[in-house]
């Protein structure tokens, strides 16, 4: 796997102060994309021992509520496996911290992943530009959706993230079925 960044102190991302690792590589290329430049899974630089060393001194920080992988696309099949790795072992070292990811995909094309229950929260779908709306929390177009991943798992259908639900919408958007 390649990555371009790892930041920390990320409020933009999820919730809390927040190390972000940027992962290269996505096939969704959305019109309107933030980061264009990581589209291309052989660009950045290969994610290797220092990079891994890196990521785990700056989430050992008590100040850091956790971490989120986004890019490029995190759950494009070339980063899988790794991301998945990286995951469950933050989940091993550092249980109280969250994990966020953000992915092209939809809820409904990795749910049954090996490692998707590691997550605690999911932005997902693919950026589109004419559905832009700033008033959103965490994502850019209307139809990408925060979710609790343990919830939905838990109930077989989707549930927001606390701060992007209102009940009337989930159940008039994603009712029971």
């Amino acid at each position: 796997m390649n990555y371009h960044n790892i930041t920390t102190d990320d409020m933009l991302n999820g919730d809390g102060l927040r190390v972000v690792l940027w992962v290269a590589g996505c096939n969704h290329h959305c019109k309107g994309c933030q980061n264009p430049e990581t589209w291309d899974v052989g660009g950045g630089i290969p994610f290797d021992e220092a990079a891994e060393k890196e990521l785990f001194e700056d989430l050992a920080k008590p100040h850091i509520s956790g971490i989120t992988f986004s890019g490029g696309d995190p759950l494009h099949p070339f980063n899988r496996s790794e991301v998945f790795r990286l995951i469950k072992k933050v989940k091993d070292e550092f249980p109280n911290k969250t994990v966020w990811l953000y992915t092209g995909y939809t809820w409904e094309q990795v749910k049954d992943l090996p490692g998707i229950e590691n997550i605690d929260v999911l932005c997902e779908g693919e950026f589109k530009q004419e559905l832009n709306d700033n008033n959103i929390h965490w994502v850019g177009s209307s139809n990408q959706r925060v979710m609790d991943v343990k919830k939905s798992l838990e109930t077989g259908k989707v549930v927001l993230h606390e701060k992007n639900a209102n009940p009337a919408d989930e159940m008039k958007m994603f009712p029971q079925g």
